[in-house]
């Protein structure tokens, strides 16, 4: 498809030039360099979701920017792996010249879709319907400022884990820390973990969806200097007690499937985890460790500060933006109705945890 300056391609038919432009873009945004922002994850993307597009805008038949995203039926459209990516959004110019109508219609896109959508993007965050903060760890100066922080913000909870983990390596045996583990049988483990914690609380398992778990392998396999698959795995006497898989460019720590095994919660091990691949990464020259939107006492521990995202739509009028409306705005209104009344928010973990349960027996 094309529509005077822009076309829309498949992953696939992106040339060198555009992927290099991609990355120049993204050096000079002057926004973290989010792996989920980069040309490798589209690629990745594209391989498991064969509605996966990538809209070139062109000036003066040069390609100026990027927009990836997914179409659907109506031509309802969403960003990159909508629901399971941490960051979205157009890659273009500071300030380009473009309204999203314009983008959408040359993509045939009734509406557009985020559900993390990077601070700064002019193009869409007026569409936004709501607001979320993304917790961060900055580890720029190194580990030990980070726990001179920790000390300072929460020195019962440093405290606390750092005896946690002694008593692990004494009680279970020898700890190990593997930053970027590459046996594919902890990558197994971990994704099991996963799935059982998502059924335990309640909540719907995204490795029992094929595509998702076919796109943590395929970024599993993914070594570029901007977008590496990095699995995190923390042993005890030789077994893994916690796990954790996300992306990493030269710069960020995409935090994004963590998990540990039950037998071992008393002694926090996801925390540990955390601490450790936090410690890592500023050996590795990574300064920020971002670990999402969403609310959770690890992270309110952790954070060190916060980044904001949106959630929302762009549309055009017509059926695809009535459907888009209508399959998607009362459930986001409940919902945030519900996360801003602790309360009514508690309650609902509660009831999920019930289901769970009974489901289970």
């Amino acid at each position: 498809m094309n529509s005077g300056r822009i076309r829309v391609l498949r992953p696939e038919e992106l040339g060198a030039g555009d992927r290099e432009l991609w990355r120049e873009l993204r050096t000079k945004s002057g926004q973290p360099r989010n792996p989920f922002m980069e040309p490798e994850f589209t690629d990745a993307v594209g391989r498991v979701r064969p509605r996966t597009c990538v809209a070139v805008v062109y000036e003066g038949g040069d390609a100026v920017g990027f927009l990836p995203h997914e179409r659907g039926p109506l031509g309802q459209g969403r960003a990159l792996a909508f629901g399971v990516s941490d960051c979205q959004g157009a890659v273009l110019p500071p300030g380009f010249p473009l309204e999203a109508g314009e983008l959408l219609r040359a993509c045939s896109l009734s509406s557009f879709a985020f559900d993390n959508l990077e601070a700064e993007q002019d193009l869409f965050v007026p569409a936004a319907a709501a607001e979320y903060s993304a917790y961060v760890i900055d580890v720029e100066k190194g580990y030990e400022a980070y726990e001179t922080v920790l000390r300072a913000q929460a020195p019962k909870f440093l405290k606390t884990t750092l005896a946690k983990e002694r008593r692990l390596g004494r009680q279970v045996g020898e700890l190990r820390f593997v930053f970027d583990e590459t046996d594919p049988a902890a990558l197994r483990t971990l994704m099991e973990w996963k799935s059982a914690q998502y059924r335990r609380t309640g909540r719907r398992d995204r490795f029992a969806q094929e595509w998702i778990a076919r796109l943590v392998h395929q970024l599993a396999g993914t070594r570029e200097p901007e977008c590496t698959g990095t699995l995190s795995v923390l042993y005890a006497a030789g077994r893994p007690v916690a796990a954790h898989f996300g992306l990493r460019s030269s710069t960020v720590l995409a935090c994004w499937f963590p998990s540990y095994d039950p037998e071992f919660a008393k002694y926090s091990p996801g925390l540990v985890l955390h601490l450790r691949m936090a410690e890592a990464a500023a050996a590795a020259g990574i300064g920020l460790l971002d670990l999402g939107r969403g609310a959770a006492e690890y992270k309110d521990s952790l954070k060190t500060g916060e980044l904001t995202v949106y959630e929302g739509a762009a549309t055009r009028p017509g059926v695809g933006a009535a459907m888009h409306w209508l399959s998607v705005e009362p459930a986001r209104r409940a919902h945030h109705f519900v996360r801003n009344r602790p309360r009514l928010a508690s309650a609902a973990a509660r009831t999920l945890k019930g289901v769970a349960r009974l489901r289970r027996s």
